[in-house]
């Protein structure tokens, strides 16, 4: 209260334009910018542009991943990608490769087959071409991985359930259902470790994760019962009456919605198919948003506070559609410099202007608000 008695708000109060700057971008964004990053992956072969993307993802990620026990997972992603690589290299080895080559690095013992496995070996020449080719090939799915790691530790999978649309509400609890599977499994796992190094026990090598794995899949059935009781009391699964010609229309503009997208996309990605492939694939978009919005009336439910697409959000997407449109692009106009060959065995080389499109997806590391401090939980003291 102030001298005339006029009270005043407290200094910490956020005001609605602080309380916008500092608000979270909109799950859906992060995951938008992540796809848009793994696509924009599956259109080169070239390892320095992989190896690009993946440094952008993981700069992002860095700067703007919250500390939050979903957002620890990245890690885990980045191991698979190196595991999918090794495992590749090691089928290459072990099984061969349709690549020529005349550079031998080993000659493994081969193991004969019978005439019904012909085009299949066990063992033989080994070559640094086949090798490069495989492990190119596979940094590309490595890459995708890393890409949907990224999206996993920056968006709230909570809040990307709140701006689902209503007909796409109990799809959506199963996906981040699905999606929230890997961070708590990783979270139960760190919190296990770190109990057993509290009371001396061993913790690492096999013979850790061994006694470490009863009580993680104890956890995950304890978490499901609970899961399924919050999703009964809240009504999972209960629709409203909805007159029979308004769910056949539902069903027929989703249903032609979708094929049309699926037409509409193979027709982008072959050449014979460039002049109805937009037109189709626009004419699916909208008859599959028709049909979400008559569905959303099957659904009763209603939403606390939804999320809000502002300019962040739209910035954060652009960046990412811009990076695939671009690499899209550069694969039909130069397909040799995102396509390096490996007969003969040469380096690859940069490429300057598809590198500088892919560095536009760092741009969510400089709109986007930084991540706040974990919350603290207050201690009571004693009366």
């Amino acid at each position: 209260m102030g001298a005339g008695g006029t009270l005043h708000a407290p200094a910490s109060a956020p005001t609605p334009a602080r309380h916008q700057r500092t608000a979270p971008v909109h799950p859906g964004a992060w995951w938008l910018w992540a796809l848009a990053l793994g696509t924009a992956a599956t259109r080169t072969t070239n390892p320095l542009l992989l190896a690009l993307l993946v440094t952008v993802s993981a700069y992002v990620v860095i700067t703007r991943r919250p500390d939050a026990p979903w957002s620890r997972s990245y890690g885990a992603f980045v191991k698979l990608a190196l595991a999918v690589l090794l495992i590749r290299l090691l089928f290459t080895t072990l099984l061969g490769s349709p690549i020529p080559g005349t550079h031998t690095l080993v000659t493994l013992p081969e193991v004969p087959l019978p005439d019904w496995a012909q085009g299949v070996r066990l063992g033989g020449r080994v070559t640094a071409e086949g090798l490069t080719f495989a492990l190119y090939d596979a940094m590309k799915l490595a890459t995708l991985l890393i890409c949907v790691g990224a999206a996993n530790a920056l968006a709230n999978p909570s809040r990307l359930l709140k701006s689902l649309p209503g007909a796409l509400y109990e799809m959506g609890v199963a996906v981040v259902v699905a999606l929230t599977f890997a961070p708590n499994l990783i979270a139960d796992v760190q919190r296990l470790r770190a109990a057993r190094r509290l009371r001396g026990r061993h913790d690492k090598g096999v013979r850790g994760l061994l006694q470490v794995g009863l009580p993680v899949l104890e956890g995950a059935l304890e978490r499901s019962v609970a899961l399924a009781a919050a999703m009964d009391a809240r009504g999972y699964g209960r629709t409203a009456r909805v007159p029979a010609p308004v769910r056949r229309t539902t069903a027929a503009l989703t249903l032609g919605g979708l094929l049309g997208i699926c037409a509409g996309t193979y027709g982008l990605l072959t050449a014979a198919g460039g002049t109805y492939g937009i037109p189709v694939l626009l004419a699916g978009v909208a008859a599959a948003f028709g049909g979400l919005w008559l569905g959303g009336r099957r659904t009763v439910r209603t939403r606390y506070r939804p999320d809000r697409w502002d300019a962040r959000a739209w910035l954060v997407t652009a960046s990412g559609v811009a990076v695939a449109a671009l690499l899209f692009l550069a694969a039909a106009r130069d397909p040799a410099a995102l396509h390096p060959g490996v007969v003969p065995l040469s380096a690859p080389t940069l490429p300057l202007w598809p590198a500088a499109a892919v560095l536009l997806g760092l741009l969510p590391a400089f709109v986007a608000p930084a991540p706040g401090p974990a919350p603290r939980t207050a201690v009571k003291e004693p009366s």
